[in-house]
């Protein structure tokens, strides 16, 4: 991969639609554009002449042949998304068309790009950094608004200026110990030593609670699994049901009905959720229904959450039925509020009462889940720092440099050991955004990218 190519992707998803986007980035993009575009009227400019930002009207051109009519936009650097001379091509949006005029700019010099090449172009380029590059992915990928904001306030740079605040705060103290170890006859005064080591305790809290948030991260960007348990006939499929708003799972009024788990995807309260729904838990001795109660119990102890389901008309259950995770969220749920409780339910609490056949609680319900997993539903959620599993290990590997070098200062041990750790630590909080990484890495990032971003 050279970055002084001029790459052409198409940036619009495959298929057939009303239209489709090709993106050309590179040194050569203009001229590229002037080889594969004849423009619509007599006289008009070709890209190469066209000033910055403007669309122009016209038609590809493939050997001789027009392919299609559409629309240039003229792009030049550094006020593009690449920060290179950039051409973006609006066509007609079926698959054949499409595949063209791909051809015919490929044909005039353009090479096609790979998988995430030009976001890579714009991180090598300074234009972002790989914490905004991931964000990138992540909000083409969001499953739900809430995690669109996460990864839009990510994009924007909230993450990047936490990394930077927390590499500046180490950098300050790696410097005033390395002023010391190049006059080693001068000690750091107590007054000194003892501000240096609360510089280095509020930033191991910050990338503490920079670390933390990953869990609601994975939340974010893979769904949280719940999975929803209970005795036969509690109204478990009836409540997944209710919660995806369409009719996924067979209801009966027969116990036993649902044998195997059942899995959908939901918003809740701006969280994406993956429902499973599960096997009813009894006492039995057909194989086939013991089958469905042991892949219950593993869907629980999976899952981020466990909805444990009752009848409001029956006595209640004692202890959840259920082994669950470590960290894994537990509601109680007595369905059928709409009927006469059972005297044992009166007044019980811990309970969140809802009607599935009426819609009564199911909003509490989704409050509920929704706080249990990160936080209260709805309202903006603009200011959420989300941190993938790859920022989560270079600040775990920092938080362990600070440590270190927290221990040595108590100890009194040698500066050169202290600043050792805390330069591990720099280059640990760098990875986040990108200021030390490596080819492999960058490799392993992008290649998760659609091509054409």
């Amino acid at each position: 991969m050279y970055i002084e190519d001029t790459i052409v992707a198409v940036a619009t998803p495959p298929g057939t639609g009303g239209l489709a986007v090709l993106r050309v980035s590179g040194p050569a993009a203009l001229a590229v554009a002037d080889k594969a575009f004849r423009p619509g009227r007599p006289g008009a400019p070709l890209p190469s002449q066209a000033p910055s930002h403007s669309v122009h009207h016209g038609h590809v051109v493939h050997e001789g042949m027009v392919v299609d009519e559409v629309l240039v936009t003229v792009l030049r650097a550094p006020r593009t998304y690449t920060r290179e001379d950039t051409v973006e091509v609006g066509c007609h949006g079926g698959a054949c068309v499409t595949r063209m005029v791909l051809e015919a700019f490929m044909a005039a010099g353009a090479r096609h790009a790979a998988p995430g090449e030009f976001t890579r172009r714009a991180f090598l380029n300074g234009r972002i950094d790989l914490a905004q590059a991931e964000a990138v992915a992540d909000l083409i990928h969001a499953r739900s608004a809430r995690a669109a904001l996460a990864a839009g306030a990510q994009l924007s740079g909230l993450l990047s200026r936490r990394i930077e605040a927390l590499r500046e705060s180490l950098l300050n103290v790696l410097a005033h110990l390395e002023a010391h170890l190049d006059f080693p006859d001068e000690d750091i005064d107590p007054e000194t030593g003892a501000r240096l080591e609360a510089r280095v305790v509020q930033a191991l809290s910050g990338a503490r609670a920079l670390s933390d948030s990953a869990r609601h991260g994975r939340l974010l960007r893979e769904g949280a699994r719940v999975a929803i348990v209970g005795p036969p006939n509690a109204g478990k499929s009836s409540l997944l049901n209710a919660l995806l708003g369409v009719e996924r799972a067979i209801v009966s009024d027969v116990p036993g009905t649902t044998r195997d788990t059942v899995e959908d995807m939901a918003t809740v309260a701006g969280f994406p959720v993956v429902l499973v729904d599960t096997a009813g838990i009894r006492e039995s001795t057909d194989a086939i229904e013991l089958e469905g109660m042991r892949r219950s119990r593993d869907a629980a102890r999976a899952a981020d959450m466990v909805l444990e389901v009752a009848d409001v008309t029956l006595p209640p259950p004692g202890p959840g039925p259920m082994e669950v995770g470590a960290g894994t969220a537990c509601l109680r749920v007595a369905n059928k509020c709409d009927m006469a409780e059972h005297p044992g339910f009166v007044g019980h609490p811990g309970w969140i009462r809802v009607s599935c056949r009426t819609g009564t609680g199911l909003e509490g319900l989704r409050e509920a889940m929704a706080a249990s997993l990160g936080g209260p539903g709805g309202g903006s959620h603009a200011e959420e720092v989300a941190v993938s599993a790859r920022h989560q290990d270079a600040l775990r590997r920092s938080m362990e440099g600070m440590t270190a070098a927290l221990e040595s200062m108590r100890a009194g041990r040698a500066l050169d050991l202290v600043a050792a750790d805390l330069r591990v630590a720099w280059n640990a909080v760098g990875e986040v955004a990108g200021k030390t990484t490596t080819e492999d890495l960058l490799d392993r990032i992008f290649s998760t990218f659609c091509i054409g971003k």
